[in-house]
């Protein structure tokens, strides 16, 4: 009987098809990550430093600032690295940590969007009942939750995936440790967990997609009853940035792993696009259509000294 454990550590080969580009991909990821951090990092300190941003709205906006600070580090400082000219090789126990953390971090956002789809219903639909119903203690436990039960569906992905044997070979045709490429290398018959797999990342994914949608119905609805155009317009306005992250958040999860057919150089594409991109962008959709936002981040550049005062 071979011996679960002899794999000791992986070899990844990066993005498919990207030989001799190291250079060029290192500049570009490395600007990607840097705006990211700092974009989100800006929107927390906007979102902190101004009192009247301090509503249940922007609360779940740090907690997705957070997990977008986070997201991409769990791939692309590994990345950076090894685009540099340094080792590809990760431990085992690396490629288990970036695996866990990586689906720990998205199952989070795809519960937090969710979140905050009822948060917009309830201001919406439910105007009045607002405060009592979204109190400080439910947001805590709302928040809460998404990170658990991120955590739960974490836990199970990794340990279905590193359950396996591996015995080699241990080169990781991908840029980072994901469920795909890893079974690939798993010395037993996948077919079964596979199925497992796809049907638990597809039905979590969905499940929080229908109640978005449901929360959604009932704000258009809501909205449509609203006689002031200008009122339509705010309504429209503060539901725009979500609905606009959701999308950039739900199309990478379809084409990645509920295609029954992969493709490793669109994978990879659409992956970077969702680890780094995306992250990046957040910042930017949310405080663009927001003018309480852009007028706490004014101030705070201000305080930084990176824009002068008559501005």
């Amino acid at each position: 009987m071979r011996n679960a454990s002899v794999v000791t550590e992986f070899i990844l080969l990066g993005i498919p098809h990207t030989q001799d580009l190291e250079t060029v991909l290192f500049v570009l990821f490395l600007t990607f990550y840097v705006f990211t951090l700092v974009g989100n990092l800006l929107i927390l300190l906007a979102i902190a430093s101004s009192a009247r941003l301090h509503t249940p709205m922007y609360f779940f906006l740090c907690e997705l600032s957070v997990c977008d600070i986070f997201f991409p580090s769990v791939s692309s400082p590994k990345m950076l690295f090894y685009l540099s000219g340094y080792s590809r090789a990760i431990s085992y126990a690396g490629c288990v940590s970036q695996l866990f953390f990586y689906h720990f971090l998205g199952c989070t956002e795809c519960f937090l969007y969710t979140v905050m789809a009822y948060d917009r219903f309830v201001a919406i639909c439910h105007p009045l009942r607002y405060q009592v119903i979204m109190s400080p203690r439910v947001c805590a436990i709302l928040a809460s939750g998404t990170s658990f039960f991120g955590c739960v569906q974490a836990t199970f992905l990794t340990t279905l995936t590193f359950q396996l044997p591996y015995c080699g070979p241990n080169e990781v045709d991908y840029f980072f440790c994901d469920i795909p490429v890893m079974l690939k290398l798993a010395c037993a018959d996948t077919a079964a967990l596979e199925m497992v797999g796809f049907i638990s990342v597809g039905l979590m994914p969905l499940s929080c997609f229908l109640l978005i949608l449901a929360s959604y119905s009932r704000i258009v609805y809501s909205i449509l009853q609203i006689r002031s155009a200008e009122g339509q317009r705010h309504a429209f306005s503060t539901c725009s940035a979500h609905l606009t992250a959701i999308l950039l958040f739900y199309m990478p999860v379809v084409l990645i792993y509920l295609r029954p057919t992969p493709s490793p150089l669109l994978d990879a594409t659409v992956q970077v696009l969702n680890n780094l991109v995306t992250p990046m962008l957040n910042p930017l959709i949310y405080s663009l259509r927001n003018k309480e936002v852009k007028s706490s981040l004014r101030k705070v550049l201000h305080q930084l000294g990176f824009l002068p005062e008559h501005l």
